[in-house]
């Protein structure tokens, strides 16, 4: 009896690239009909997929969605230049040579593509700190409005929309103009389990869809999020609907960052290790060992080098490929967040208040900037109980005043750094009220302060526009992993900070 061939969603296959195994080497079998081995097809769930493409449309190959895309994206470059051409030459001005002002015009397209190449490659780095301008009187305003603390935020690539999740398991996309918003809303546990989630086991004795953190892929189609229940879920931000359940992790899911430009996703977790999935193909690839507590932080650039920190005063650059590792030891007892500046440079935040920068040459921070967000402890609600009040005007850090540890310092621990993509731009947040900016000096191997924006309620996560025209910033009344501090005076949500050029 001839077998049947399985319809497949045009969403989830992409014909004109071969499948990668996990070691990075062609499947040999590369068959139409041939199938991936994995744990998580028990059910059928890819056999059962309706193909809403009707028989009639033509199918899109790979060579043309790419030649429609280059062409889209070129005519944006062209808009783009003949704005800044206009710019310059005013508007009274009308030259009668149009093939010179075309070819003109090409060339700066030309230029602004190489030099495009050159910054997403790293080889060039924007230099738009010293230019950045905030607004005293504009500010922080609030975006988008969450019931609970606020724990991740994210941007889709084009800066248009974004996402946040919440304590309370609220997932939420959002218009970065307007800020309408809509849901994304959990199926039932039976369509869960279908999916590939697993009944709650060890200490877990029930399920929590409490969401700890969230990751946008480069091409804008699939949404990652994880937190207590171990799993790590993918979503279709086009129909907002659950479409697979990652089992695996043996404690909450901390961290999640995708590759860019694939959809190869990271994940870190409470249980040590580092997982790598393919959303694409919906498979498990590889576990990365090396921490020896939780894991709470990660990022990761164009290269298949993965950077975490977790609170076991480390800070680990994985190289994937070479199956080696790099290990950075901070004088701090935690280091709380991480990320990328470049591919040799680093960023770390810990709970001592202090901001370090890091290359990838020493096992050392080349500068440590402390008490980055000290706390004015006239400006701390009344209602924090058992602390004690120091001096008008005294300011305050845990590290350097143990006797106020578990009272104070929670509040001036750096919960989010984050830089934008190819610049000496950064940020970082914490509980103490306001939201950093700084100048990431490569030359001189320091961090100079830019701004200093108020914002009220700790700052669980940060994220620039690709653009550096704003800033987006996660609040909650409450610490991302935790509730051992609270500020009852914060509003729950989303808030932006335009930045001018």
């Amino acid at each position: 009896m001839p077998r049947k061939k399985k319809s497949h969603d045009p969403f989830f296959t992409n014909d004109s690239r071969k499948r990668q195994k996990p070691n990075g080497k062609l499947d040999p079998d590369d068959e139409e009909d041939a199938e991936i081995e994995s744990d998580f097809d028990e059910d059928g769930f890819f056999a059962g997929v309706e193909d809403g493409s009707g028989e009639d449309q033509e199918e899109e190959t790979g060579a043309e969605a790419r030649k429609r895309i280059a062409q889209d994206y070129l005519q944006m470059v062209r808009r783009i230049a003949q704005k800044e051409k206009e710019q310059k030459e005013g508007e009274g001005e009308d030259d009668d040579d149009e093939g010179d002002e075309e070819g003109a015009r090409d060339s700066l397209v030309a230029q602004k593509l190489i030099k495009e190449q050159q910054e997403e490659s790293g080889r060039v780095r924007r230099s738009i700190a010293s230019r950045v301008k905030v607004n005293s009187d504009e500010g922080f305003r609030v975006l988008v409005k969450h019931r609970q603390s606020v724990t991740a935020v994210a941007l889709s690539e084009d800066d248009s929309k974004g996402f946040s999740a919440s304590k309370d398991g609220i997932i939420m996309q959002w218009d970065v103009n307007s800020g309408q918003y809509e849901r994304y809303n959990w199926p039932s546990d039976s369509v869960l389990k279908s999916h590939g989630l697993k009944d709650p086991q060890g200490s877990a004795a029930k399920q929590s869809k409490q969401v700890l953190a969230l990751a946008a892929s480069s091409d804008g189609r699939y949404l990652a999020t994880g937190g207590l229940d171990r799993h790590v879920h993918i979503w279709d931000t086009r129909t907002r609907e659950h479409v697979q359940a990652f089992p695996g992790h043996r404690g909450p899911v901390s961290c999640l960052a995708f590759r860019q430009g694939t959809s190869e996703l990271f994940s870190g977790s409470f249980d040590r290790t580092i997982k790598i999935w393919n959303v694409e193909d919906r498979t498990y690839m590889s576990t990365l060992f090396g921490h020896q507590s939780e894991v709470l932080s990660i990022d990761c650039l164009r290269k298949e080098r993965i950077l975490t920190s977790g609170r076991d005063r480390s800070m680990q650059l994985f190289k994937v490929h070479e199956e080696s590792r790099l290990v950075f030891r901070a004088p701090a007892s935690s280091l709380e967040c991480c990320c990328f500046v470049n591919n040799d440079e680093l960023l770390s935040g810990s709970d001592d208040g202090s901001i370090e920068l890091w290359t990838v040459m020493r096992k050392k921070p080349v500068y440590i900037l402390r008490n980055a967000h000290a706390l004015l402890v006239d400006s701390m609600e009344s209602d924090q109980k058992n602390s004690e009040r120091l001096p008008n005007g005294n300011l305050v850090n845990g590290y350097n005043h143990p006797g106020n540890n578990h009272c104070l310092s929670v509040f001036s621990w750096v919960s989010a750094v984050t830089v934008c993509r190819n610049s000496d731009l950064a940020a970082s947040g914490a509980g103490n009220g306001s939201v950093r900016l700084w100048a990431v000096e490569s030359d001189t191997k320091d961090i100079k302060s830019l701004h200093n924006v108020p914002l009220v309620g700790f700052v669980n996560s940060l994220a620039f526009a690709k653009s550096a025209e704003f800033l987006i910033a996660g609040v909650g009344q409450e610490p991302r992993l935790g509730r051992w501090g609270r500020n009852s005076e914060a509003r729950n949500g989303v808030s932006i900070l335009p930045l001018k050029l």
